[in-house]
């Protein structure tokens, strides 16, 4: 505009009305396009590439029939080919089992379902199919000699006893008995079963042998708060590992360790502000290539000089992205690379680092427009005690950060957390004009363990306070209007949503719950009974049905239906195990018997999963509405 008032001031007023109609043309500019929902929640064009181990072929999900399907092709893009044709559920894990076959299973919550099919789509093999059962794949990233080492609860239904499939027969036989306490088992490079965490419910304890025939011996036992995460064996040494430990100190970092010492012999990686998460090997060179942290970004450090070159080098031919190396054939002569940022999902390319040759494979989502999506700010605000909190806050496009109708979404776990990216939902949201606040509140991961340890036990108490702390905050900063907060999230942030309403009647103009826990007695009785060696360690964490009785019920909203005042949408999962669709019936109507208007997403003949585009757009169709009426028209 002030290229308009100069041309007013040194052209006179006969430019009036040509000015007035760029005035116009740009204040339609300003509003932000509205996005068809269902361009944000369909399914991928494409995703989750992987290169046979020869690198010759490439095989990725498309939807066949509107559920995700495996495909393959040839590098060069030729000779598709369908794999599997599953129409009532999506293929939820895939692998290559060698360069002519691979594993795949449905989309599950439970039960053993695992197949392997030919790459030219002509033999299905059923390996597994028990609905009763539960399965753990243990080194399908590193399949040797066709076999397949896996758990499985099938001689007991608390614990994973080791097995070895062999892919072309067919064959199971039993390589370890769990003796009733082992809850992760790990194999070294030739596939043999030389390592294992067990817990007594509280402590932890690392188990070790130098050969596959040689009993296991206790290396260290540490209470379930210090944490010990293999992550490989060391080359040339068998009595050393690389792990991820927060052993004596307080941030995760990445050591070489000594399982005949019983110590860390070097500290390998380390990060000043918080925990380092995953660390990548390479079973071929027989070393560490990469570590990997999450400050407000994920980042990477990378140990290994060729991998270091090849993410520089991509870093030039993507630049302003977020690069992925997803997966790789055997030789590392072919990569596949995902790319993202906090406002497209990205695209898929084959690399060759050798010819520094970069193909698109596909862009997954090009519904969505960069230009179109908002940016996700990193932010931080000190709670009530002084401690900070960080968090994101995503602005609608075009629009002041001023008295701005807001939905708070609390995360997951309570142990996850909020992370920089690109997100469906929350472009979503603030497409509707709401400006989204996610906030990693104490007890969430990433920080270090006193930051992890201080939420537990204070699921609804103290956790909360660190979301209204957030709220108050930016309601304070002006970004906020008071009277247009709304609270929203699915599992533990339906949780936290349910609360905020109930403790804090008049902060909240609405809240939105998607499978929130209403009753920590259900969820605590739902654990599985193959989680029973850690059963302890989740009573710490949470609390003991037997003896914080008082405190489990305060912190549980199916008790406080009558303290909330504010509109509720409550979907419910009507197979979820943690979240009874009986006790959550009851809780609608308790709220309905108190005239509190509420919008119920159920459906009792069917696993009700978010999974399906048909299921999102039909819960998004209504969480959209729900919002739209309670926060945007007041």
């Amino acid at each position: 505009m002030r290229g308009n008032n100069f041309m007013l001031r040194h052209f006179g007023i006969c430019l009036l009305l040509m000015v007035l109609g760029l005035f116009t043309h740009c204040k339609q500019e300003t509003v932000a396009r509205k996005i068809p929902l269902e361009d944000f929640f369909r399914n991928p064009e494409k995703t989750n590439f992987q290169l046979s181990p020869d690198g010759q072929q490439i095989a990725y999900l498309k939807p066949y029939k509107n559920r995700l399907n495996i495909f393959v092709q040839d590098v060069r893009g030729k000779n598709v080919r369908q794999l599997t044709n599953l129409t009532d559920r999506n293929v939820g894990f895939y692998c290559w089992a060698n360069n002519s076959s691979l594993l795949f299973s449905p989309d599950s919550r439970s039960g053993a379902f695992l197949y392997s099919v030919d790459k030219e789509g002509k033999a299905v093999k059923e390996l597994f199919a028990d609905e009763k059962l539960n399965i753990k794949l243990i080194n399908w990233r590193n399949i040797v000699s066709n076999e397949l080492v896996l758990g499985l609860n099938k001689r007991d239904s608390t614990v994973f006893d080791a097995y070895k499939l062999n892919l072309s027969s067919g064959a199971l036989k039993l390589l370890e008995v769990n003796p009733g306490n082992i809850f992760q088992w790990f194999t070294d490079g030739e596939g043999n079963i030389r390592m294992a965490l067990a817990s007594d419910g509280v402590n932890e304890t690392l188990l070790f042998r130098e050969y596959s025939d040689s009993p296991f011996k206790p290396v260290v036992t540490n209470n379930f708060k210090t944490k010990i995460k293999p992550v490989a064996f060391c080359d040339n040494d068998r009595t050393c590992i690389y792990a991820i430990t927060n052993i004596k100190r307080d941030r995760s970092a990445l050591v070489q360790f000594d399982c005949s010492l019983g110590k860390e012999t070097k500290e390998l990686y380390s990060h000043a502000d918080v925990d380092v998460n995953d660390a990548e090997y390479s079973y071929k060179k027989r070393k560490l290539i990469s570590v990997g942290y999450e400050t407000w970004k994920r980042e990477r450090y990378y140990l290994d000089n060729a991998a270091s070159s090849i993410y520089k080098e991509l870093q030039k031919l993507l630049p302003n992205t977020e690069t992925i190396i997803a997966d790789q054939d055997t030789a590392g002569s072919k990569l596949v690379i995902r790319t993202f940022t906090d406002r497209t999902q990205g695209a898929y390319y084959l690399y060759e680092p050798s010819a520094k040759k970069l193909n698109k494979l596909t862009e997954i989502n090009p519904s969505i427009k960069a230009e179109e999506m908002c940016q996700m700010q990193a932010i931080s605000f000190r709670n009530r005690e002084g401690n900070i909190i960080r968090g994101y806050l995503t602005l609608p496009l075009r629009k002041d950060p001023v008295n701005l109708p807001v939905i708070v979404i609390p995360h997951g776990g309570p142990t996850d957390r909020n992370s920089w990216g690109y997100s469906s939902e929350i472009q979503f949201l603030a497409n509707r004009g709401f400006a989204v606040f996610q906030l990693n509140f104490r007890g969430s991961g990433g920080y270090g363990k006193q930051f992890w340890i201080s939420g537990f036990k204070k699921w609804g108490t103290l956790v909360q306070d660190d979301i209204t702390d957030g709220v108050q905050w930016l309601i304070k900063e002006g970004i906020a209007d008071s009277k247009r907060v709304g609270i929203y999230g699915a599992g533990f942030g339906g949780f936290s949503a349910l609360n905020g309403l109930a403790r804090h009647p008049d902060l909240y103009a609405c809240g939105a719950a998607q499978s929130g826990y209403i009753n920590l007695f259900t969820y605590l009785k739902a654990v599985p009974p193959y989680y029973k060696p850690t059963l302890q360690m989740y009573y710490e964490m949470i609390g003991n049905p037997e003896t914080d009785i008082d405190y489990l019920r305060e912190a549980s909203p199916v008790f406080h239906a009558d303290k909330i005042k504010a509109p509720v949408f409550i979907a419910q999962d009507s197979k979820d195990p943690r979240v009874k669709v009986n006790e959550t019936n009851q809780f609608v109507k308790e709220l309905r018997k108190r005239n509190i208007p509420v919008t119920y997403l159920v459906k009792e003949t069917e696993k009700y999963t978010l999974r399906n585009p048909e299921n999102r757009y039909e819960y998004y169709t209504k969480l959209e509405r729900f919002f739209e009426k309670y926060l945007s028209n007041k």
